[in-house]
């Protein structure tokens, strides 16, 4: 038996969340006094002997150009057969939109509990309990699976990735494909950009910056920090923004180190997105703004005075 990690790849190469579950799945491994294993689909162009590092002992690889592609039908169907073949009892998923729609499925091919947004290690000592968020992370579960197949997806930056010494040994799987449903006729990536979802630092704007013909000290932050760049739900409806930048409870939920909210009053559909962050610090002009009672730090002051003082400031500290 051993703890099986979907180690979800884009482009070829491995997306941070997933070196989260690797060092997550390693824990458990040990806790469970098992081995962790790694499964990657597609064409990928890292050393994967390397990830090793992160605790895996051996992963197995399906490298065919059909699953460049991602459908969670076909994904779900292999790596099932996968988990029957290597005889994992633990499968473990980042809690990003490929693990949310492969893991309900590969649940049902199981017939395996699932805990989905879990924030820490399972307790062992009352059965198999895993710590999960609740009503847009306002709250914890604490849940027990008590099936023979265990299935947690983690969500982002709850785990801290761990490098140790180590060579994971290397095999090819041999299970079959099914022919996808669904035609992929083009793919049209963003590109430039650091992705959201594994944005160390966000630096987010909402309708107090006034119009588009503003957004500049957002940018400018962003790239002094080496961040990426949000907004609110109102800036994507009015185009002032693309709507893959859209955070909160009805577009994407992160999790950065560090999440500047610049011009955001702070609804609860917003907070529901970006609750997660490490540290919030808010900016606003508006000292009774909802959003201050969830900062970590708040300035109350015009933005386009505040936000600029901040850039240069950064770029100090940086040298540049």
């Amino acid at each position: 038996m051993s703890v099986l990690i979907f180690l979800d790849q884009s482009d070829g190469h491995i997306k941070k969340n997933s070196l989260e579950a690797a060092s997550y799945g390693a824990k458990v491994a040990e806790m469970l006094n098992t081995t962790a294993e790694g499964i990657v689909l597609g064409t990928i162009n890292e050393d994967l002997a390397g990830l090793g590092k992160y605790g895996l002992k051996k992963v197995h690889s399906l490298k065919n150009e059909s699953l460049n592609n991602f459908d969670a039908a076909v994904f779900a169907s292999v790596i099932a057969e996968a988990v029957k073949n290597i005889g994992a009892n633990v499968v473990i998923f980042s809690n990003n939109f490929n693990g949310k729609a492969i893991a309900p499925r590969l649940s049902v091919r199981l017939k395996a509990g699932l805990v989905s947004g879990a924030v820490s290690l399972p307790e062992l000592s009352n059965g198999f309990v895993v710590k999960k968020n609740v009503f847009s992370g306002k709250a914890f579960a604490n849940v027990a699976i008590n099936t023979d197949v265990k299935i947690i997806s983690l969500n982002a930056n709850a785990y801290k990735i761990n490098e140790v010494e180590g060579i994971a040994e290397t095999t090819e799987l041999n299970v079959p494909i099914p022919e996808a449903k669904v035609k992929v006729q083009e793919v049209n990536k963003v590109v430039g950009e650091v992705p959201l979802s594994e944005a160390e630092i966000v630096v987010s704007g909402g309708r107090g910056l006034k119009g588009p013909e503003n957004w500049g000290i957002v940018t400018d932050l962003a790239k002094a920090l080496g961040a990426a760049t949000a907004c609110s739900r109102p800036v994507s409806d009015s185009d002032w923004r693309p709507h893959h930048e859209h955070v909160g409870q009805t577009g994407l939920a992160i999790a950065p180190n560090l999440y500047f909210a610049i011009g955001i009053s702070g609804a609860i559909q917003h907070l529901a997105g970006v609750n997660r962050s490490k540290t919030i610090v808010v900016i606003n002009k508006d000292a009774e703004a909802p959003f201050f009672k969830a900062a970590d730090y708040g300035i109350v002051g015009d933005a386009f005075e505040v936000v600029p003082q901040i850039t240069e400031a950064v770029k100090k500290l940086k040298g540049t």
